[in-house]
Formats: structure tokens, C-alpha cells, sequence
């Protein structure tokens, strides 16, 4: 059972972020195969975002509800508190509905995901100074900072450009018989 331990000192937080670095690891990889195992080059990617809702719904509503339920928690909900979580919500739907998109324009896993992982860290960082300024200002700002942002762009495009390839595919074995001519070849033979 998971527990709430934000209030314990300790590494916890450290085990449920590797979790989530696992989970997100091998999320791209598992959505490219969900999209082609569909068998549908038009659709495909649709039909896989539905079931990463149908997965959501399992996973975002039906464990906390139970979760919920089980704990005796208040039914009151501030306003403030569930627009902000539907907007996030929206905005990591948004975000798995774009990884589709890219897969469907012949982005690979490693490349697509690569990309998202480098730049997910700079973006939020930027819009954390941006929302909370730190106190003495941009001024205070550690160079180190600045060069962590250019170490994961840095990072982003060697993993993106430097990826190992999958072997070649083997070609198939030609056919037994000699494939017969064309018909515009046996006509003029005649």
C-alpha cells in the first residue's frame, strides 16, 4: 500500500522519483509499440491514445477513488484546487497526444523521447523562475544553473544524434520460382 510519507524525513521521495523515471522511461517506447500494434498506419496513433485514457482512468480514477474512499477523506474540493488539477491533467494529455503525433511523423522512441526528456527539465525550470523570482533576482542566479540548462540541450541533441541503430533488417529470401514477366513483356513476345 502507498503511503503519504511527505512529512518523513528520509528517501522516499527519492524511490518514487525513480519510479517515475522508470515508469517514464519505457513510456515512449510502450506507446510507439501500443500505436504500431495496432495495424492501422492512418489511425493507429488514435486508437493508442485511447487506451492511454482508458489506462488514465483505470490509474488516475479508480486507484485514488478507492484510495480516497479508504482513507475516510473530505468530499470538499476548493475550486481553485481541482481547476488547476484538471489543467494539468490537460497539459500531460497534451503532452502524451504530442509524443503520438511525433511518432506518427516517423520520429523513433529514442530520438522522440530524448528530446522531450531534455527539454521538459529546462522548460520547467524557467517557468519556476518565472512563477516564483528568486529573492535577491535573475541577477542571483548561480552560473551553474545556466549550465545545467545547456548541459541538458547539450545532452538532449547528443543522445538524439549520436543513438545506436537496430541492426539492419535482414533482407527476405527471394522466392523459389522466378517471378513471371510482365504482361506488357509477354504481349510484345508474341
Amino acid at each position: 500500500m502507498i503511503t503519504d510519507n511527505s512529512s518523513q524525513p528520509g528517501l522516499t521521495w527519492l524511490l518514487f522519483s525513480l519510479l517515475t523515471v522508470v515508469s517514464w522511461g519505457v513510456y515512449g517506447i510502450f506507446l510507439h509499440t501500443g500505436q504500431l500494434a495496432m495495424g492501422d498506419p492512418v489511425n493507429g496513433r488514435y486508437k493508442a491514445f485511447l487506451f492511454v485514457g482508458i489506462a488514465y482512468f483505470l490509474t488516475a480514477v479508480l486507484a485514488p477513488l478507492g484510495l480516497l474512499i479508504a482513507k475516510g477523506a473530505s468530499w470538499a474540493y476548493p475550486a481553485k484546487g481541482m481547476w488547476w488539477s484538471l489543467i494539468a491533467g490537460i497539459v500531460g494529455a497534451i503532452g502524451a497526444f504530442g509524443v503520438l503525433l511525433a511518432f506518427g511523423a516517423k520520429g523513433t522512441p529514442a530520438v522522440v523521447m530524448s528530446i522531450v526528456f531534455a527539454g521538459a527539465p529546462v522548460v520547467n525550470a524557467l517557468y519556476s523562475i518565472w512563477l516564483h523570482p528568486p529573492a535577491g533576482g535573475l541577477g542571483s542566479i548561480r552560473p551553474q544553473f545556466f549550465l545545467g540548462i545547456v548541459l541538458a540541450a547539450v545532452g538532449g541533441c547528443l543522445v538524439t544524434f549520436y543513438k545506436p541503430n537496430p541492426p539492419a533488417a535482414k533482407p527476405k529470401a527471394a522466392a523459389s520460382q522466378p517471378a513471371s514477366p510482365p504482361a506488357s513483356t509477354k504481349a510484345a513476345n508474341l
